[in-house]
Parts: C-alpha cells; sequence; structure tokens
C-alpha cells in the first residue's frame, strides 16, 4: 500500500520540482553551448532543466537573464564588456563580476576558449589584392562589406571598427549563416566571423589580422543569476565541471558537426557530455537525416500545438477587443480617427522590437509576450472591418431598425452585426492568416512554434530545417483560410453573401 502510494506521488513529486532555464542566442555555436549546459544539470538529478533556445541578440536574451525568465545562458566576456556593461576596460571576470553583481548577476566557469570576432575574405580573393589585415581594407573602397546585423550596431562592432580603422565602407547587413554563401559567390567580399566557425576552413578563408588590437577577448563563460548556487548546488557543482573543458579546436569541431555534418544540436551536445561521463543518451535525429524525417520529427506535434495556441489565443483576445472598438470607430467619427489611426501604428512596429521591448515590461519570455504582440498586430484588421461593414449598411435598412423602436445595444445585435458580419469574418480571417506567418517570430523569445525550426535553420544556414518550419506554417495559413471560407458559406446567408 505504501508502495502504491509513493508510486501515485511520483509524478507530482517530478512536476513540482524547480526549474532551471538554459537560454541561448541565435547562432549555431550558442545553441550547442545551451544544450550542453542544459544536459549536464539534467544529469545532475536536482532539478528539471528547461532550454530555451535562440532568443535572438544579446539585448534580447540579457533582458530575459535580468527578468529571471532564464537563470544562464553562455556569453562572452568581450560582449558583456563592451554591449552589456558598456565598459570596454572591464574585460576580465573580476571586473565582469563587480559590475554585474549590481544587478544581481555573475559570470563563471571559463569554458576553456576564446571566440573572438573578425573579419575574413575569400583567400584568393585576399591574396590577389595583397590584403592581410584590416588597416589593408582601407585601400580598397571599392569592396563589398556583407556584416551581420548584431554586429552592425555593436559598440564592439562595425562603428568602434570604422572609427579605429577610418574604413571608407557602407556594408549591408546579411544573415551571419548565410554570409558565407554570400561570400562564395561573390556577393560580398568581406565578413564578420566568429574565430570558432566551422565554415572558415570549409570555404578557405583568409581571417585578417587585427593589427590595431581593436577586439578584445571573447573567453566564453557562464552568465548567471547570483541565486542560482544557492538555489541549485548540487547542479552548480556539475556545471562547474565545465571550466576549461571545451578547447578553441574542440569547439571548432563541435560547431563543424552541426554545420557541415548536419548533425542536430541537441546530438552535438549528446555526444559531447557522453565524453565528460554524462547520460549517453541519443538525442533524436542521431540517425541518417531525411527531408520527410525532419519535417514530421518527434518535434513536429509539439510545435504544432504551441503554433496553435499563440495563432487563436491572441486571435480570440483580439476579436474581444476588436469588434467593440470597431462599433466605436463606427458610431463616433471623432473617435475613429484616433482607434484606428492607433491600431494602423501598432503594424508599423517591428516584431521583433516589440516582442524585445514586451520582455522587460512584462518581466518574461516565451508565451506571454508573443500572445502580446500577435494580439496587438491582429487588431488593425478587425477593427477597419468592423466600423467599415457597419458603416456600409444601407441608410434605408438603418432607419428600418431604427423605426422597429429597438433600442441601441438590441439594433446592433439583431440587426446591424448581422448585416455586417460578412466583413467582420472577413477581417478576423485576414488576423488569424497573419498571425500564421506572424506566430513564427515568437520563437526568438522562446515561445516555440515552427518558428524554432526557422531559427535552427538560419543559425546553420541549413535549407531542409528551414522548410521544415516554413512549410508547415503556409500550410496551417491555408488550412485557416480555408476554415473561415467554409464558416462564410455556413454562417452569412445566401443573400448577404450575394
Amino acid at each position: 500500500m505504501a508502495r502504491a502510494f509513493i508510486l501515485l506521488l511520483l509524478p507530482a513529486w517530478c512536476f513540482a520540482q524547480d526549474t532551471l532555464t538554459v537560454g541561448s542566442k541565435r547562432f549555431t555555436e550558442s545553441y550547442i553551448l545551451g544544450e550542453i549546459v542544459a544536459r549536464v544539470a539534467a544529469d545532475a538529478g536536482e532539478a528539471r532543466a528547461v532550454h530555451k533556445p535562440g532568443l535572438g541578440n544579446t539585448g534580447i536574451v540579457f533582458a530575459a537573464l535580468r527578468s529571471g525568465a532564464i537563470d544562464i545562458y553562455p556569453e562572452y566576456t568581450g560582449t558583456i564588456a563592451f554591449e552589456v556593461l558598456n565598459d570596454p576596460k572591464a574585460v576580465d571576470i573580476r571586473a565582469i563580476n563587480r559590475e554585474l553583481a549590481k544587478s544581481g548577476l555573475g559570470v563563471a566557469v571559463p569554458l576553456g576558449f576564446n571566440n573572438s570576432y573578425a573579419l575574413a575574405m575569400l583567400d584568393t580573393r585576399a591574396g590577389a589584392l595583397g590584403i592581410r589585415s584590416i588597416s589593408d581594407l582601407s585601400r580598397h573602397a571599392g569592396l563589398a562589406l556583407g556584416l551581420s546585423h548584431e554586429f552592425l550596431n555593436r559598440n564592439d562592432g562595425w562603428p568602434g571598427l570604422k572609427h579605429a580603422y577610418r574604413l571608407p565602407f557602407a556594408p549591408r547587413g546579411v544573415d551571419h549563416g548565410l554570409a558565407y554563401e554570400a561570400l562564395a559567390a561573390a556577393q560580398i567580399d568581406v565578413m564578420d566571423i566568429y574565430s570558432t566557425d566551422a565554415k572558415i576552413a570549409k570555404y578557405g578563408l583568409r581571417v585578417l589580422e587585427d593589427d590595431l588590437r581593436f577586439f578584445p577577448r571573447y573567453e566564453a563563460v557562464l552568465l548567471y543569476r547570483l541565486d542560482v548556487p544557492q538555489r541549485f548546488p548540487a547542479t552548480w557543482a556539475a556545471l562547474a565541471k565545465l571550466e576549461n573543458r571545451i578547447e578553441a579546436s574542440r569547439m571548432i569541431g563541435l560547431n563543424a558537426e552541426a554545420e557541415l555534418a548536419g548533425k542536430s544540436f541537441d546530438a552535438v551536445a549528446a555526444g559531447f557530455v557522453s565524453e565528460l561521463g554524462g547520460a549517453a543518451a541519443v538525442a533524436p535525429g542521431d540517425g541518417p537525416r531525411t527531408f520527410f524525417g525532419i519535417l514530421f520529427g518527434g518535434d513536429f506535434w509539439r510545435l504544432t500545438a504551441e503554433h496553435l495556441l499563440l495563432v487563436f489565443a491572441s486571435l480570440a483576445a483580439s476579436m474581444l477587443a476588436g469588434i467593440p472598438l470597431g462599433v466605436w470607430a463606427a458610431r463616433s467619427p471623432p473617435a475613429s480617427a484616433w482607434i484606428l489611426s492607433s491600431v494602423g501604428l501598432l503594424q508599423t512596429i517591428p516584431s521583433l522590437a516589440l516582442l524585445a521591448f514586451l520582455i522587460p515590461l512584462l518581466g518574461t519570455i516565451g508565451t506571454a509576450p508573443a500572445l502580446v504582440a500577435l494580439f496587438l498586430y491582429a487588431l488593425l484588421p478587425i477593427v477597419r472591418n468592423t466600423a467599415s461593414g457597419l458603416a456600409d449598411i444601407p441608410l434605408a435598412l438603418q432607419e428600418a431598425a431604427r423605426a422597429l423602436g429597438l433600442p441601441p445595444l438590441a439594433r446592433l445585435r439583431l440587426i446591424e452585426l448581422p448585416l455586417a458580419a460578412r466583413s467582420v469574418l472577413a477581417g478576423i480571417k485576414t488576423s488569424a492568416v497573419i498571425n500564421v506567418g506572424t506566430a513564427t517570430i515568437a520563437a526568438f523569445i522562446g515561445a516555440g512554434g515552427y518558428g524554432e525550426r526557422i531559427a535552427a535553420g538560419l543559425a546553420r544556414n541549413d535549407n531542409e530545417m528551414l522548410l521544415a518550419g516554413a512549410i508547415p506554417a503556409a500550410a496551417m495559413a491555408l488550412l485557416v483560410q480555408g476554415l473561415f471560407d467554409l464558416l462564410d458559406r455556413r454562417l452569412i446567408s445566401e443573400g448577404l453573401r450575394a
């Protein structure tokens, strides 16, 4: 009897385990390191370790850490000094910790390698032009530079580099995962790289010498909330064993397994953790990859459920707010101008900027800020179509409704909204289809959905992974449109449809 009682309580005990949330950025190395940290933490058996991968750039993932939405993530000392602390002098761990302690944060566990920024060219192109260092670039103003979007705006990136070397270029932004192919196709001449990138040797690149020593050292460390060692002492002790266990050559090899051999990030991490003596569980996707194997992989139904939740939960909230706002706009010309301009203005805010703003505002990452953003984006079609549908009701029908002696709310419910129903439904359909596509961006703040695959595919330029996220999203958009077309035929009378 006692044994049965314990077995009944076991699932509840597992559920009650405190959670250590690990974050990572949207590039191959960060994905892999995040998976390694999560696996080592889970092997300690003290906490439920959850990895929130691909959380955009430094600003987003650091905001998530400060808000407590994540507990720990892999970072680099140079990035912390320049981007987080805005103090180029704070490049050693002791100085960094003095500043971070003010925010309840710290760095520890140097992993053993330096992953510096650098500029690179095809070796053949650089050789022909006699370019060996960054200073040499200034003599070739006609070169085309393609730099990652984050590098273009970082304090330790292009603005500082351009000033230090007096470079005469106007570079364009290129996603880091795509820049190698652009360089190989001669669409650009120079790109920014990470020194542990696996593709440097594959594409035959020449890493240009930083002869003015502009770039600091970027020692890989774990950036964490200071309460983590107290909350999870056994887990912290396990993570501390990662100190100096990953040499630069080993990190390049791990990146190559993902980017060149096509292994999944969790498979690469599983192999490394097993080398350390951790659990050697085989990760999904360890076997030979096929497109349909990726498309209908073990995460398919989870991602589908997450995507459906994002789309329809936000759509329901938009309907509850948008239809009354549309009615108000139709009833009050003075209110109509500011209502329609306000919901129109929301559409102009870049999605990633809105998501980044909502993280500190709501104090969390994941589903909550994603739902708020999608709710705001879905308002415009619903509000506009409701207002226009009511405004387009013929004056004779409006007068007939008043002649019946019905009060305003009854006229709205029984006559006006039914007459405007087709326009309202069309606005809801438009919002739903837009939300299916926009929801893919939510993966950049850990909200899941098909965008997880798209983000991972972009990180390592994996077209099959990209398509495995894009095709289900497109199919869902078509199904949603078909569903609303069916509702239009079933719910709207033939006379109104004519």
